[in-house]
């Protein structure tokens, strides 16, 4: 049976909800299709390797979602499907091979008390800084959280001119377009503290020497000192039952195990989808599509702009991730300190050189032979999501290739992740052993998560590329996915792209959504 709605929305991911629930409260009717069995795309939690273990699937940190203009708009009526947050005081840390350790929290004193113990001058260099965050969060998160259209930018300009005067707003922009490396170097003298931050970089694709990485270790060092992180209550998944939910409650619909073979379009105007059983949904206002951007030239067949087509044939998307999902007796025991164990994330990430040459063998499409680890410890801070006593331990080995081409390790010799997942992930255990010792003994059941099964789970994850393409310069702002299009149009008429490809890009804020979504309904 056939249906017509005012907006078809393609893909169940946080971004579509939230343009679908702002849509819905504007009073547009919305359908929303997953492929998938379940909504969320890369923000699902699941019992993944035992009863009562729930597992995130691959986000966790909510605090931009927490933090984001959505969640001020609709949180009250979230909060009221479900919704819950835990707040952490300790957000991340980082071990080192030499024994020591080096941490974030909300004591600013204690952190500051942890850095002098590198360096005397870095303590004072970062309190510093945390007395100058309100002033400079200002201005970043006014360009962060800015709609990429021009008169959005010439006003945000305008104002960054008329509060710092033209130097002051150089001295921005240089920093906006710093290496980490760079901004780091000059910034403190101790590797340990260097290595702590630039592995935030990792997160969106800035390796060391990336230039433009500088802004995100510096965001997550500031805004882990001043606010900590927010994590969900019994998984990241508490944001997307809540919003759909909401959704449904205002009388649209979220339909899984829904694919979209094609997009309908005519006369240069998108007029709805058709779906993979046969069924065609008219859509009389909008078809948004939350795809990854080559998807889009597929789905459609050609937009008819030969070079809006080829930009999005040629998104450039970050090396992959593996996931490894653990489910412990008990928290690792972490040879740097027991204090460890108190933090939500711990980076196994010893150096800005080795975390540049993981990068670099990754891009190359090689195994690294040191990969970067995230540790996450969610069951610190909220137990309910393992059974009483025990814990799971969440684990991202960055960066990984797609697709591979050999192995700088020079011991694993498959060439395709149905061979190379099982020795790569005990490569990574191996380094977690080194900084745990013993874990493994800890291990009560594990599931082993690969590029290739993020990609198959969700399509917008090329490659496992889990941040839905790069954010280097030139993908990056006015550029994200393309020039003239950081808002989401299309060259077809009411067609639409959104999701983490799209201004202002990855991360649980639900930015592009929102800012689609307000910009369709007028408010």
């Amino acid at each position: 049976m056939n249906q017509s709605v005012d907006a078809v929305i393609i893909g169940a991911g946080h971004n579509s909800l939230a343009c679908a629930l702002h849509l819905a409260a504007k009073g547009w009717s919305v359908a929303v299709f997953e492929q998938a069995g379940e909504a969320g795309g890369a923000v699902r939690t699941g019992a993944y390797t035992l009863p009562g273990f729930r597992h995130d699937w691959a986000a966790m940190n909510l605090s931009l979602f927490a933090g984001s203009a959505f969640f001020k708009a609709y949180g009250d009526s979230l909060s009221a499907r479900g919704l819950e947050f835990v707040p952490v005081s300790k957000p991340f840390a980082s071990a080192f091979p030499d024994g020591r350790w080096l941490g974030v929290c909300t004591d600013a004193e204690a952190t500051t008390a942890r850095i002098r113990a590198f360096s005397a001058t870095d303590a004072e260099t970062w309190n510093r800084l945390l007395a100058a965050f309100p002033g400079e969060a200002e201005q970043i998160f006014a360009l962060l959280g800015s709609p990429m259209r021009n008169h959005a930018l010439a006003g945000f300009l305008f104002r960054l001119w008329r509060k710092r005067g033209v130097g002051g707003a150089l001295d921005l922009g240089r920093f906006l377009l710093q290496t980490p490396r760079d901004w780091l170097g000059q910034t403190f003298e101790s590797a340990h503290l260097q290595a702590m931050l630039g592995a935030w970089g990792l997160h969106l694709d800035f390796a060391p020497d990336i230039a433009g990485g500088a802004l995100f270790p510096y965001l997550e060092a500031m805004a882990g000192q001043s606010f900590g992180m927010i994590i969900g209550k019994g998984g990241a998944d508490t944001i997307i039952r809540a919003m759909q939910a909401e959704v449904e409650a205002r009388g649209g619909t979220v339909e899984c195990n829904a694919p979209v073979a094609r997009i309908l379009h005519d006369g240069g105007q998108a007029t709805g989808v058709e779906l993979a059983d046969g069924r065609r949904i008219t859509a009389r206002k909008a078809v948004i599509a939350n795809v990854a951007p080559r998807a889009l030239v597929r789905l459609t067949g050609g937009t008819g702009n030969a070079g809006f087509d080829s930009a999005m044939t040629g998104f450039d998307h970050a090396p992959g991730t593996m996931m490894i999902h653990l489910a412990l007796d008990s928290l690792p025991d972490w040879a740097a300190g027991e204090e460890l164990k108190s933090f939500a994330y711990v980076h196994l990430a010893p150096s800005l050189d080795q975390m540049a040459r993981t990068y670099a063998q990754a891009k190359a499409g090689l195994l690294p032979d040191e990969p970067v680890i995230v540790a996450g410890q969610p069951t610190v801070v909220d137990p309910s999501r393992a059974p009483e006593g025990k814990h799971v331990l969440w684990l991202q080995v960055r960066m990984v290739p797609g697709v591979i081409k050999g192995d700088a390790g020079g011991t694993i010799t498959a060439t395709d992740w149905a061979g190379a997942t099982a020795p790569m992930a005990e490569r990574a255990l191996d380094i977690l052993e080194r900084y745990a010792p013993d874990t493994r003994a800890k291990i009560l059941g594990q599931r082993i998560v690969p590029p290739s099964e993020l990609e198959a789970e969700n399509p917008n994850l090329v490659g496992g590329d889990q941040v839905c393409g790069s954010h280097h310069l030139a993908q990056n702002f006015l550029f994200r996915p393309a020039r003239g299009h950081a808002d989401g149009s299309t060259p077809i008429g009411k067609l639409h792209l959104t999701g983490a490809a799209v201004w202002p890009g990855a991360g649980t804020g639900a930015g592009a959504g929102y800012h689609l979504a307000r910009k369709l309904a007028g408010n």
